[in-house]
Order: C-alpha cells, then structure tokens, then sequence
C-alpha cells in the first residue's frame, strides 16, 4: 500500500493547484498521509478545510478495499433512533479478515448535527459516519473525516484554473470553509434552528431569500450571529423564535 516517488510527486502538485500555497506543517502532514495510505487527491480521498485534513467517506472505502477489507456490517440502534424527530444512530463493524473480531464505530445524526443541504437524510448520514469512524478504528487514521463534520454534504469543488472556484467558496481561493459551511457549523456548535437562522439572516441581509444575499451581507451576517450566541445563546433563541411566530402570523 505504499505510494511512488512519481505519484507523490503528482499528488503534491495537485494538492498546491487545488488549495494553493500550503503551510510547511501541512505539506509535511499531507506527504505523510499519502505515503502511508496511498490516498488520491484528484480522486477526492482527502480534503483541506480550516488549516486541517480530512479523510472522505470514498478514500476510506478505497483504503479498506487495498487492505482487502473482508466485510462491513451496518445496523441500527434502535432503542437511540427516533424517526419522527429524524434522529437515527448507527453502529458499524469493519472486518479486515474472515477472522477478525471486528472494529466498531457509531454515527449519530439528527437536524442539529448536520447540514440542512442533507435534511431529510439523516439516517444515511448516520450510517455514513458509522462507517467512516469503525473504517478509521480499523485501519490507524488519525483524522476525521469530512461526513463527520456536520456541514458538509458532499466534497468540495474542483478547481477550474488555479485554486477553488471563487463562485462556490468564500473568494479567497485559499481552501476555507465556504460562508454556508461556517454558517452550518455555528448552527451545529450552538444547537440553532437551521429554518429560523435562514428566515433571521434573510431579515439581516434584507432580501427575501439568503441567496439573494451578497457575500458581504452574509459575511456580516455570520460574524453577528457568532458573536449574539457566543455572547448569549438564550437571547438568540429568544430572537429566533421570533421569526416562527412571524412566520404563523402571516400563514
């Protein structure tokens, strides 16, 4: 399983046109992944978000394929899952061979925890985590994969040109999160609403929809709302709220 000089060299440079400049640490980190585990970066197998590298659910498979992975097993747990509220968890166990005793993981997911471009597909969510988390018990992988993340629903742009496409990510081309994912991830971290965050930025921005938004609006947007909740989450869910009985008034 171990990668060429040639394909390193090739995974480097793609690596340096997809998220540009990196920093010596995260260079060195990345070299270390791809001689370990022969990860592709055209194939989409890592991915660099906020100065870390994350796994994806494919490059798991893929690794667990070259190790000659024997079997997975999926299953629910019933007595945590509650479907009325969409919240499903998951227990997983990875194989690597006929004899093996098994290396399990859990996935939850609920509307709190992940993306609200995935609503309605928390129980997949859930087992793709479980997966990912047993996939990476079994095999000694030290980073967190992207689907665990909570506000990503499927992996980031391609380049066109040189660095990311301005017109899907923050416009800095440097491989941060997108504004919508910094938007989901304080939804995760202070437990919001996701409907009532987008009715209060759609307010904020004074459009009807975040859409319509410019990137400026929604950036201030987002910098409001870290600070309201960071200052006082009870006032934000106060505020929050407000919006729903807006919302039931006009209905």
């Amino acid at each position: 399983m171990k990668t060429t000089s040639r394909t390193l060299r090739a995974n480097m440079r793609l690596a340096r046109t997809t998220w540009g400049p990196l920093p010596k640490i995260a260079r060195r980190a990345l070299e270390e992944l791809l001689k370990k585990y022969t990860f592709s970066v055209a194939l989409g197998d890592i991915h660099y978000l906020d100065g870390r590298w994350f796994v994806s659910h494919a490059g798991l498979l893929r690794l667990a394929s070259r190790g000659r992975c024997s079997g997975i097993q999926v299953s629910p747990v019933r007595e945590l899952c509650d479907p009325v509220a969409d919240r499903w968890v998951f227990k997983a166990t990875v194989f690597k061979s006929p004899a093996s005793r098994g290396f399990s993981g859990y996935g939850d997911a609920d509307p709190t925890n992940t993306s609200v471009l995935v609503r309605g597909a928390e129980m997949r969510v859930a087992e793709t985590r479980a997966v990912n988390r047993a996939l990476r018990k079994a095999y000694g992988i030290g980073i967190c994969s992207v689907e665990e993340l909570g506000y990503l629903s499927s992996p980031p742009e391609r380049v066109q040109g040189k660095g990311i496409d301005s017109s899907h990510s923050n416009g800095n081309g440097s491989g941060q999160p997108r504004l919508r994912d910094k938007l989901c991830l304080l939804i995760r971290k202070y437990e919001l609403d996701p409907t009532l965050v987008k009715r209060y930025a759609a307010d904020f921005c004074g459009t009807e929809t975040v859409r319509d938004a410019s990137r400026d609006l929604v950036e201030a947007f987002i910098s409001t709302l870290a600070e309201e909740a960071a200052k006082d989450r009870a006032a934000l869910i106060c505020k929050l709220n407000s919006y729903n009985q807006l919302a039931e008034v006009k209905s």
